[in-house]
């Protein structure tokens, strides 16, 4: 009886330990967990189990790892803020697996992706038919986004017999202050061009941007991290305008 008792005990020390810890460690909705942070649960489940269930280890050895773990997601979490490259070698990147309403069979391949994958999460996102999809990408977290055709979205321009041009997918050019170089070659454009645009913004300091991205019809749009004051803007993001 005594031993039950202790079980129940550690059970319940136990869940508020982890549940303080799971609240410390930051919110995350439990369908879009990275890699790293469903590792880091099922560690803790683990340990979390085995303590419960040896009850003659002390109590400290089952929370001391806990916390460590704890620890560790927060530091590596800190790190993703400060450096995309590194939240990019821990939470992975999007993958873009329609383009322009072609599917890319190899990008499917490189994540053993195949076609019943993406229609079924096409249905889950009512979408019958690979045609209205103008691009989709695959996030780290398994999840599909999905941009339809603009004849295709609920403004129902199709309906009103207007032809409308697809603006293109609007590529980030600057993400925490780094630029991303590739996308702003896809973009045909350079670093000039880009500080260029910033300074028609108001800012010349790349140092300064949170976001910065620009779509092949000619919109560019900027927003600047929160201690620096937005040129001609009242919530922090400049409109999106034509590319000059």
């Amino acid at each position: 009886m005594q031993e039950l008792w202790v079980m129940l005990s550690r059970t319940l020390i136990l869940y508020g330990f982890i549940l303080v810890t799971l609240r410390v460690m930051g919110k995350r909705e439990i369908g879009k967990l990275t890699v790293f942070d469903l590792v880091v649960s099922i560690i803790i489940a683990e340990i979390a189990a085995f303590t419960i269930d040896d009850t003659k280890m002390p109590l400290y050895k089952g929370l001391l790892p806990i916390a460590l773990l704890a620890a560790v997601q927060i530091a590596f979490s800190y790190l993703s803020l400060k450096s995309r490259r590194f939240r990019e070698l821990i939470d992975g990147k999007p993958s873009l697996i329609i383009e322009k309403g072609k599917i890319r069979d190899a990008e499917m391949r490189r994540h053993r992706y195949n076609i019943d994958d993406l229609l079924m999460q096409l249905r889950e996102k009512d979408i019958a038919d690979l045609g209205e999809v103008e691009f989709a990408f695959l996030e780290p977290t398994g999840k599909l986004s999905v941009i339809k055709k603009r004849s295709k979205q609920p403004v129902t321009n199709e309906d009103l017999g207007r032809n409308v041009p697809s603006d293109g997918l609007m590529l980030p050019l600057i993400i925490d202050g780094e630029i991303l170089q590739d996308n702003l070659r896809r973009l045909g454009k350079d670093e000039w061009w880009l500080k260029m645009q910033l300074r028609s913004h108001g800012s010349a300091d790349v140092k300064d941007v949170l976001f910065a991205g620009a779509d092949e019809a000619g919109r560019f749009f900027v927003d600047y991290r929160d201690e620096v004051d937005p040129p001609d803007s009242e919530n922090g993001a400049a409109k999106p305008e034509a590319l000059r």
